[in-house]
């Protein structure tokens, strides 16, 4: 057994600050996403899976855990994150498993459908859809979110998950899995991510809802809630310099998490093992109960 108090290092990040949306390969100190640490049992072998923000934090180990499984994956990221895209599409390759990266702006709906079709073209197939990617921003009150900063932290996390979901469901068969990134944001919103937190509330109450419409067709729907997980997403805008370096700080367990330690919950939905579970939010929160 490992303590999962130090089973990690703690992150004692130093001061520094990225332009949004940041590089996994910038991060002080790295981030773990499980290249070298994750370890596959072949639970996804031969599945199709899709990844949006597979490039770098949460996304990029889930991406990396599924190729170590066995499955096929494509991930969907913005163009100015493609070093650290490059680093998991290499992972996927290196695990033996096919690759393919489409990247583009998930706050353009026709992207989002040219995103599904050239996946499953790529790959033959898609049987596990990931809907990671999010815009996260602080802000110091709700006078300081513009309407173009909500805009946009909406059409990230929700319209692109509701066009995306929406044009893959033609190509999913009875067995496939959805899986949202939802947050503990959802259950404890911190003052600063108002509009953030909104959107993983609102991710995770859609979830519920399409597990109900989608049973009837044999496809589960569930969601994942990390805690605070050390990722660009934190330096490049979503905390500020103070909440950066007081990172470990968040969480029970007396440090951050890391991105690998997130896997096993999205492998877990995506897998046989789940095959009764739907409907669900996994909680990965270093120790904040959620309801």
């Amino acid at each position: 057994m490992t303590d999962p108090r130090t089973k990690f290092p703690k992150v004692n990040p130093p001061e520094q600050h990225q332009e949004y949306p940041g590089l996994d390969i910038e991060l002080q100190p790295q981030s773990d996403i499980g290249i070298e640490t994750y370890e596959g049992h072949g639970r996804l072998k031969g599945r199709k899976a899709l990844i949006t923000g597979g490039d770098s934090g949460i996304g990029a180990a889930v991406a990396v855990a599924y190729a170590k499984e066995g499955a096929d994956v494509a991930i969907a990221y913005l163009p100015e994150e493609q070093p650290d895209a490059d680093r998991v599409l290499k992972a996927i390759e290196d695990a033996g498993q096919k690759a393919f990266a489409f990247p583009g702006d998930l706050r353009d709906l026709q992207y989002c459908v040219e995103l599904v079709e050239k996946s499953v073209e790529a790959l033959g197939g898609l049987d596990i859809l990931v809907n990671n990617a999010s815009r996260q921003i602080w802000h110091e009150d709700l006078e300081h979110i513009s309407d173009e900063d909500f805009d946009d932290v909406m059409k990230v996390n929700l319209y692109g998950s509701f066009k995306v979901t929406k044009a893959a469901l033609k190509h999913l068969k009875p067995g496939a899995s959805i899986i949202f990134s939802s947050s503990v944001q959802a259950y404890k919103p911190s003052a600063i991510l108002v509009d953030y937190a909104m959107t993983k509330a609102a991710m995770n109450s859609m979830s519920k809802g399409l597990s109900t419409q989608l049973a009837p067709r044999g496809i589960r729907v569930n969601a994942v809630a990390p805690g605070p997980v050390w990722t660009p997403l934190q330096p490049a805008g979503g905390q500020t310099t103070e909440g950066v370096m007081e990172f470990d700080t968040k969480s029970f367990l007396g440090r951050a998490g890391q991105p690998v330690e997130m896997a096993g919950a999205y492998v877990f939905l995506a897998s046989e093992e789940a095959s009764f579970v739907s409907g669900e939010t996994i909680g990965a929160t270093g120790g904040f109960p959620t309801p």
